[in-house]
């Protein structure tokens, strides 16, 4: 399928958990088209141009290039925000038969140095008011498949709004829960037994994984400058049993699991589904509006408060669940 025939048939994104409205997929569900401001084109291109930023990229979902919206344009905010295109990247959940999705947002300031004094005191209040000023994250809006239904549970935007710093354990282990074998006829479920969640066996190496990738991506930012207001770390893991076993299996055996392609682009969805054999999970930094390069200053120190924020609350929840083993 061609790029222009993607995008005419392109739909909403199901699977957004946290980020603006807007943001559609193609057809087949493989790209994300989004809306893009200069800044976030101007690091997308720097990203590809810039040996500096070399570090960072496998850590990035692809960026394709830019579309210009047709129809009419509103004149006055163009000329206030810059004129609007979409820019298509990487889907990364695409590959997971059921990905279990969180973004959590980075850095403790949430203001692009050129806002209005007005949202500038906004944005430090929020911060304030939120888990960001002290830790550096906000869990800005997660998913997690639930086993019985098979359906996706969202947890919104106002949760993570909500929470204080003490509650962001509770937060993880919400996103990471172990779940339950299936009832059998004739039994009933604990009381308060969690109805999502991947086996014991299974979660524990995926959420090890995840924390090292993350590690890595702390490594790589640590060795930039840039300033980085509002972006994101984006984790997804595998919600499916069969799928998650045998993907995490083959991962610790080859340490790397590459996407499948289809051969067959005539299956059905749910066949193409049922073959598509995608990662244990994936960790990528997104969203990049108000990214500015900054030589001279060093890395963005909220930001890597928040990536250290969230090393300690997975090693938190790895060491909670190997007190089960």
């Amino acid at each position: 399928m061609s790029m222009e025939s993607s995008i005419s048939t392109a739909k909403p994104l199901a699977s957004q958990v946290g980020g603006h409205a807007g943001v559609l997929t193609t057809e087949d569900g493989s790209l994300i088209i989004k809306p893009a401001l200069p800044l976030e084109l101007q690091f997308y291109q720097a990203l590809q141009q810039n040996t500096d930023l070399e570090p960072l990229r496998p850590f990035i979902p692809n960026f394709l290039g830019t579309l210009k919206l047709e129809g009419q344009l509103d004149e006055a905010k163009s000329a206030e925000e810059g004129t609007i295109s979409v820019a298509p990247v990487d889907n990364i959940s695409h590959p997971f038969l059921k990905p279990n999705i969180l973004d959590v947002k980075l850095g403790t300031v949430l203001y692009d140095e050129s806002a209005s004094p007005e949202k500038v005191e906004r944005m430090i209040q929020t911060a304030k008011n939120t888990t960001s000023f002290e830790t550096g994250i906000r869990l800005t809006g997660f998913q997690v498949y639930d086993n019985i239904t098979s359906e996706a549970v969202n947890t919104p935007k106002s949760y993570g709004k909500s929470i204080k710093p003490a509650d962001l354990p509770d937060g993880i282990a919400r996103f990471f829960p172990v779940g339950a074998p299936p009832v059998q006829e004739g039994e009933e479920r604990l009381h308060g037994a969690s109805t999502s969640g991947l086996p014991l066996k299974t979660l524990l190496p995926i959420l090890q994984g995840i924390r090292d990738e993350i590690a890595d991506i702390k490594q790589a930012f640590s060795e930039i400058e840039v300033t980085m207001a509002g972006g994101s770390l984006l984790i997804v893991y595998e919600a499916d049993w069969l799928r998650a076993e045998e993907v995490i299996r083959k991962f610790l055996e080859d340490g790397e699991c590459e996407d499948e392609e289809e051969e067959d682009e005539d299956e059905d969805e749910d066949e193409e589904a049922g073959k598509r054999q995608g990662p244990p999970f994936t960790v990528k930094l997104i969203d990049f509006a108000h990214t500015r390069l900054a030589p001279g200053t060093g890395p963005d120190e909220g930001a890597l408060l928040g990536m250290n924020t969230v090393l300690t609350l997975i090693d938190g929840r790895i060491a909670q669940l190997e007190e089960n083993i």
